[in-house]
C-alpha cells in the first residue's frame, strides 16, 4: 500500500495550492479519505475527510469555506484544494485512508490505516 502526496510548496498569503494524493495497493473506492496536518511540535490534526462515494465531506472549522476535498476513484487520487491561504496554514499535510470509520470518528487520526509521507505547505505573510 502506498499513498503519495504531492503539491505542497511556498505560496504567499491569499494564494492557492492543490494537494494531490495518489494511492496504490488498496481498495481505494472503499476507503474513507482524509487530510491531516501537523504543525511543528504539535500533534497531527484533522483538516478534511470525504466518504467513499464523495457524497459527504467534513472540514475543521478553520478551513471551512477555503479548502475543498475531492476524490477521483477512477484515478485512485484524493485532492485538497486550498484557497485564501493564511500563514497559520503552514504545516506538513498528510493524506490518509481508513477502512472503517464512522461519521462520529472521521476526525480522529488513529482510525486511519494508511498514511502518505506528507507534503510541506508554507504560506508567507
Amino acid at each position: 500500500v502506498q499513498l503519495q502526496a504531492s503539491g505542497g510548496g511556498l505560496v504567499q498569503a491569499g494564494g492557492s495550492l492543490r494537494l494531490s494524493c495518489a494511492a496504490s495497493g488498496l481498495a481505494f473506492s472503499r476507503k474513507v479519505l482524509g487530510w491531516f496536518r501537523q504543525f511543528p511540535g504539535k500533534e497531527r490534526e484533522f483538516v478534511a475527510s470525504i466518504t467513499t462515494s464523495g457524497g459527504t465531506t467534513e472540514y475543521t472549522n478553520s478551513v471551512k469555506g477555503r479548502f475543498t476535498i475531492s476524490r477521483d476513484n477512477a484515478k485512485n487520487t484524493v485532492y485538497l484544494q486550498m484557497n485564501s491561504l493564511k500563514p497559520e496554514d503552514t504545516a506538513v499535510y498528510y493524506c490518509a485512508a481508513a477502512s472503517f470509520v464512522s461519521s462520529t470518528y472521521y476526525y480522529i487520526a488513529t482510525y486511519y490505516d494508511y498514511w502518505g509521507q506528507g507534503t510541506l505547505v508554507t504560506v508567507s505573510s
